[in-house]
């Protein structure tokens, strides 16, 4: 195997590392970058009643999109990469690319390259194009914080959190990237952040069960590992009920959110509580349903509404 993939072209490892980093779950943070970015969307005449300009949001909001799916590959990269040995020896993870040896370490450094330069490139377009160089100072910093979150599980159980303010980076990256002085107008999207925070943590500490055995043998840290399953579960559960705290936050804090968002809210709400649910009757083989296919939709519900309430006040 390690022979042909030697000798196969770039585009087939790239195809198989993109597989293997699953960039379908870039949903879990791009609903809530794009929203940010429509909360500060520069205006005609910087009235919202003139309507957004889009003769600039348009640019902008492409460069948001490009900048997450650059650092969310660069992210997921890197976690493989340095997770290679710990994931072989993990029966569930020992079929990834870098961990069975279908994709050389090589590969993973050139992929690291390209996502990171691809990602610095695009934030400096906000500096080109826009004016606002902000994006591009920060953004090498950014690779490193987000990267980080890979060798926490080293050294503390709270892995997760950390995992969770990754992600709630990017709310805040985009409305600095988009409308960096409308930022302080807009409290909302820390609320956002903080909702990003606490509901990634939570459904990353379900994930986390499916390992927990195998994190207390080899000396991983992580919520499962320390506190076991029913403690990881109500750590979720609590992890949650702020999520839905902060999202409830960010609809009182911000004046171009309405009814339309507080539905988002009250569903995101119902999608916990049956997320919680589902593990709660099929235990670990409800994971894979309350780990991506409910989060998922919480992030597009959030999203598309968020904007239809932005668009529509």
């Amino acid at each position: 195997m390690s022979t042909l993939v030697t000798h196969s072209g770039f585009g087939n490892r790239f195809s198989l590392a993109m597989r293997d980093i699953k960039l379908a779950h870039s949903v879990f943070a791009l609903p809530f970058a794009v929203l940010a970015a429509f909360l500060v969307a520069p205006y005609h005449g910087d009235a919202p009643e003139h309507g957004i300009n889009w003769g600039a949001f348009g640019g902008m909001l492409v460069l948001v999109v490009a900048c997450m799916v650059f650092a969310r590959t660069w992210a997921m990269v890197v976690n493989r990469v340095a997770d290679a040995d710990l994931d072989a020896d993990n029966p569930r993870t020992k079929g990834r690319a870098f961990a069975s040896g279908v994709l050389a370490r090589r590969d993973g450094w050139l992929l690291l390259g390209l996502s990171g330069l691809g990602f610095v490139v695009c934030a400096g377009g906000f500096g080109v194009f826009f004016g606002n160089w902000l994006p591009a100072i920060l953004s090498v910093p950014m690779l490193g914080w987000i990267g980080f979150y890979s060798f926490t599980k080293r050294f503390t159980w709270l892995c997760h959190v950390f995992l969770g303010s990754a992600l709630a980076a990017s709310p805040i990256a985009a409305a600095i990237a988009v409308g960096p002085g409308d930022l302080r107008f807009e409290p909302g999207v820390f609320a956002l952040a903080g909702m990003v925070l606490f509901w990634v943590a939570g459904f990353d500490v379900i994930y986390a069960l499916q390992d927990m055995e195998h994190d207390r043998e080899v000396g991983l840290s992580s919520v499962p590992a320390r506190f076991g399953w029913r403690g990881a579960i109500w750590i979720s559960r609590v992890f949650h009920v702020l999520a839905v705290a902060g999202l409830a936050c960010a609809l009182l804090l911000t004046e171009r959110f309405g009814w339309v968002f507080g539905v988002a809210v009250v569903a995101t709400g119902a999608l916990l509580v049956y997320e919680h649910w589902v593990l709660s009757k099929r235990g670990k083989a409800g994971i894979p349903m309350a780990f991506f296919t409910l989060n998922g939709v919480v992030a597009v519900v959030i999203g598309v509404l968020g904007v239809v309430d932005v668009l529509g006040g």
